[in-house]
């Protein structure tokens, strides 16, 4: 074993993508987007494992150690990266979902995020630059202007170009309505860009010669897009400036860098006024990424802790050779949580990924819709959810390996270090949890609640088993819930303090969706026995821990008079 991550095993997730609800749904549509068969699929996932263990694993460590540096104003990222990301365009990663008609290969978004699954696990600092191509690339697709499309997304479909996603500013992250930045047209077009941005990931760096920076800005018509080049046509500078480099906890290869821009050209993107609303674009792609991330980095986590117990030899019986420790109950135990746990929220985002595409693509109207509704509410439970996963399992396997673990000779601290940020970034949990109540119980009126409990009840319903029986409770006891919330408009406080439970128990009930039909996979091989035994695993419990969290929804009402309380006399008291 090493320092970098090992090559991870895709196994487990070929079985999982056949048995995706939806996935023949998908199959059947016309063009590349229908032609990711079980062929396609092993043959694109065996290569991405196979360049991300010999390209870019060994250059985790690495990065990590070297970080980013600003010289004469211009951000240098480590080392190794040039040379991995030339391979990575040049074996065409970047195009894979993006659309054919400007140089993409337009194949599914659940094939897309689970590459991008063996990249983060491989290498998250490195793995974060394409999602904010791709990211790009969609947005300047849906609402750039012809001039923009045709110069911008052929260069950023292959890699060639690079962009990034200015929206935060001080005291205007989550808020972005009281950002400060602003614009103000030339007469020739354009506009000129002033304001500070900071959190920008990839904000500057030296891996390619063009970066457009897609900023949030104030008109006179409202909150606008603007793409903002660093460079003008003519190769110039720009009016942008990287006024530092954050020194952050983790992901230390991947520059966050603070903006300033004083005057700067941009061009708008859209319609003026229309900036956040146009932003919804990239939102399911983002958080699909934040949530590849977090597996990613848990995949990897999860097979170096069973790598390693089944190593490592210490205890057994007296007088006898040691024996390996995934022979002692609480060891076998911690790597059954891990395993349980990556499988079925790996499932979630499969199904995420489908419906993705199916709420755009789909040949009838009705279904589109209910994809549509069952995505916009399953996406900010799979961020959090996923996306917390990479820390909590990094954790837990540095427990397995105990004091190893603990140092820098094996990839884990650095897993833990990076994937902390996966909770944060995209929207904290508490403003995911805040999402679901507001819009999607309230605003939706529980549609996506009601065609989720739908499409799950229905499902379950073709298996009879203790399994399935598990699951339905849970779905049971999420619709109860969902309707006390539902009531509770009224009192806004107590309802956004029991959000948080609410989405836990939502994401709970839907990995136990997922982990009842784990528990029916047919076959007999590694990856089917892997499957079943997660789904069992992790439904063992499950009406329990739900139960718990139905409790606290209602319990944490008493949290502003109770925060009142200890909070009294040391001037932070809320009025």
């Amino acid at each position: 074993m090493s320092a970098h991550p090992p090559r991870l095993d895709v196994g487990s997730l070929l079985v999982q993508i056949e048995n995706t609800p939806g996935i023949d749904s998908l199959r059947s549509l016309d063009g590349a987007l229908g032609s990711a068969d079980s062929e396609l699929t092993e043959a694109i996932l065996e290569q991405a494992a196979d360049f991300c263990a010999g390209e870019i694993a060994p250059i985790n460590h690495i990065a990590d150690q070297q970080g980013c540096g600003l010289t004469d104003g211009r951000v240098v990222v480590p080392q190794p990266f040039k040379q991995a990301w030339d391979s990575y365009v040049a074996l065409g990663w970047p195009t894979l979902d993006l659309p054919e008609e400007v140089g993409g290969q337009g194949l599914p978004l659940f094939l897309s995020s689970t590459v991008q699954q063996l990249l983060d696990g491989s290498c998250a600092a490195f793995a974060m630059l394409p999602v904010l191509l791709r990211s790009a690339a969609r947005l300047i697709f849906a609402h750039g202007s012809k001039e923009m499309q045709a110069e911008w997304l052929p260069r950023l479909v292959s890699g060639e170009w690079a962009a990034t996603i200015c929206i935060s500013e001080s005291d205007a992250g989550s808020d972005v309505a009281r950002a400060r930045t602003t614009a103000v047209p030339n007469e020739d077009g354009s506009w000129s860009v002033s304001g500070e941005k900071m959190w920008i990931s990839f904000g500057d760096h030296d891996l390619c010669p063009r970066i457009g920076h897609c900023v949030v800005a104030r008109t006179e018509g409202g909150l606008s897009l603007f793409l903002v080049p660093n460079t003008l046509d003519d190769g110039s500078p720009n009016a942008v400036f990287v006024r530092r480099i954050e020194k952050k906890l983790g992901l230390h290869g991947s520059p966050t860098c603070q903006l300033g821009l004083e005057g700067a050209k941009g061009w708008l993107i859209g319609d003026e006024g229309r900036g956040l609303s146009q932003l919804f674009v990239m939102i399911v792609n983002m958080r699909l990424c934040v949530g590849a991330q977090g597996l990613g980095l848990a995949a990897s986590a999860v097979q170096t802790a069973h790598d390693y117990a089944a190593e490592r030899r210490q205890g057994g019986p007296s007088g006898a050779p040691p024996v390996t420790i995934d022979s002692h109950p609480d060891v076998q135990r911690m790597l059954l949580d891990m395993t349980a746990k990556l499988e079925v929220l790996r499932g979630l985002g499969l199904l995420l990924g489908v419906h993705a595409d199916l709420a755009v693509h789909d040949r009838d109207k009705e279904y589109r819709k209910q994809s549509s509704a069952l995505v916009a509410f399953l996406l900010p439970i799979y961020k959090t959810l996923a996306g917390g996963a990479g820390f909590e399992l990094a954790s837990e396997a540095i427990q397995v390996l105990g004091g190893a673990g603990y140092t820098d000779e094996w990839p884990l601290e650095q897993a833990l270090r990076d994937g902390r940020v996966a909770t944060i970034f995209e929207g904290t949990t508490g403003m995911q949890a805040l999402d679901l109540l507001h819009r999607r119980l309230w605003q939706d009126q529980s549609a996506g609640l009601d065609i989720f409990l739908k499409m799950a009840r229905e499902d379950l319903a073709t298996h009879d088993s203790t399994s399935a029986d598990v699951a339905l409770d849970c779905c049971e006891l999420l619709e109860q819930a969902a309707a006390r919330l539902a009531a509770m408009r009224a009192d806004t406080a107590a309802a956004e303090a029991g959000a948080t439970a609410f989405l836990e128990l939502a994401g709970l009930a839907a990995l136990g969706w997922i982990a009842a039909r784990l528990t029916a996979v047919e076959g007999s091989g590694e990856a089917e026995n892997r499957l079943r035994a997660a789904g069992k695993w992790y439904l063992r419990d499950l009406v329990a821990r739900c139960a718990a969290l139905d409790v606290q929804i209602s319990a944490n009402a008493a949290c502003a008079d109770l925060f009142r309380q200890i909070t009294a006399g040391n001037g932070n008291a809320s009025a």
